[in-house]
């Protein structure tokens, strides 16, 4: 056994592989090193029989050939290749949470690191999708669900060829495009992010290119006190993220508190 068979990714690492049995992935089986014990191990074994996926126990060295890295923390699960959702599929998510949409968009984010942590916080935060080009930028891969520490599995991704296009058929249903640009005007604090909107986020040091740039309704900055000037994609979106959580909570305990003293007049 040398590499994960055509068709299918190794899944590297304790966490990523309890995620995928938690979100009910289908899984082909789990390959456990001989000696790999404690910890969310014990919770992979049972889940994997509970929903009937075959586990083998075997030697480390064929774990790193089969995930491609020697990070897999004693664990790697085989799996088809993480399927793309169509952009109406994220909108749908919204609707049946009864939310205001809250998407992000990455434009050229290449660093697989990178897209990983930003599905780590996006499903932190509650949103309901991730939108990436199909060209020049990071694709969903092991190394994307390794840093994004089981995030992958809750967080539907679509792939757009023209990520211009989408952002206005985004704005022609209702959803506000805000960029983050380290040169706006506005700082991110003192923007709206209660309306439906999707955050459109740059590569480091490229940002945000002219066709998207012209597609957002606005763009807010992130104050930096240090010597650098722009955080990467993954922080920026971390920032702004939590800071729509914040101003949404604020304004549902606002509604929450006038509904019930009305109800007390």
């Amino acid at each position: 056994m040398r590499e994960a068979p055509a068709g299918e990714v190794g899944i590297p690492g304790r966490h990523p592989v309890l995620e995928a049995l938690r979100a009910g992935r289908p899984l082909q089986r789990v390959l456990v090193a001989r000696d790999a014990r404690g910890g969310p191990v014990g919770e992979i074994l049972r889940l994997a029989r509970a929903r009937g996926v075959p586990v083998q126990r075997v030697d480390p060295g064929v774990l790193s050939r089969v995930a491609g890295t020697a990070r897999h923390q004693g664990v790697v699960g085989l799996a088809a290749a993480w399927a793309y959702q169509p952009l109406e599929t994220l909108l749908d998510r919204a609707a049946e949470r009864g939310e205001p949409a809250l998407l992000v968009a990455l434009d050229g984010v290449q660093d697989p690191h990178n897209l990983g942590a930003v599905l780590r916080t996006a499903d932190a935060a509650g949103a309901h999708g991730v939108i990436v080009s199909a060209r020049r930028a990071a694709g969903l891969t092991a190394a994307v669900a390794r840093a994004s520490a089981g995030a992958i599995e809750h967080v539907p991704v679509a792939r757009v060829v023209n990520l211009a296009r989408s952002l206005e058929e985004l704005k022609a249903r209702g959803i506000w495009i805000v960029g983050a640009e380290p040169d706006a005007d506005v700082t991110y604090d003192r923007a709206d992010w209660s309306r439906p909107l999707c955050l459109v986020v740059g590569a480091e040091g490229r940002g945000i290119g002219r066709l998207v740039r012209r597609a957002c309704d606005y763009r807010v900055a992130i104050p930096m006190a240090g010597g650098v000037n722009s955080l990467n994609a993954a922080a920026a979106a971390a920032v702004l993220l939590f800071e729509c959580v914040r101003q949404r909570r604020i304004l549902s305990e606002k509604v929450q508190l006038d509904f019930d003293s009305g109800a007390t007049v």
